[in-house]
């Protein structure tokens, strides 16, 4: 799964199915921790999906998120994944709970479980390694490529 987009693609093709949410996570002043809100703010209107800025309060959506009645959640966000800036994978509960390195306050498995609970839905984090996440910087140049390169895998996978 990590390091390969063309991996990362094949994956994404089989998650989207049903009613489909993909929230974007992060603050969008702290360098790559925007990575999830450009990305649902670049899908809106094109995605085959519904799509919802979280921002970095997260939780503050959940009523919107379970009101769509999901069969999908597609999470984006910047994590430390221990890979090259801009280096993506697909994740799961359980591999979030290994990794344990999130950019946000609140517990992103906390987040899922509850989601889970409430909707029953398959839930999945896109996870972008970020380069730099310091307040007032820009994305890095890695995590824009990415961003460009997921926009177009997601479009794609929709398609499939």
């Amino acid at each position: 799964m990590k390091n390969n987009m063309p991996e990362v693609s094949k994956i994404l093709s089989k998650v989207f199915k049903g009613r489909t949410v993909i929230v974007g996570m992060g603050n969008v002043l702290k360098g790559d921790d925007a990575f999830g809100p450009r990305l649902v703010e670049r899908l809106k209107g094109d995605a085959k999906a519904v799509c919802i800025d979280a921002g970095s309060a997260p939780e503050n959506y959940t009523g919107k998120i379970i009101k769509e009645r999901p069969e999908t959640i597609i999470i984006a966000d910047a994590v430390h994944l221990g890979l090259k800036p801009g280096e993506c994978d697909v994740l799961r509960k359980d591999d979030i709970v290994r990794s344990g390195f999130t950019t946000h306050d609140i517990s992103p498995v906390m987040f899922i479980e509850y989601l889970e609970n409430q909707t029953g839905a398959d839930i999945y984090m896109l996870a972008v390694q970020p380069e730099t996440v310091g307040f007032g910087e820009e994305m890095s140049d890695s995590v824009k490529k990415a961003l460009e390169e997921i926009s177009v895998l997601i479009k794609e996978a929709q398609d499939a």
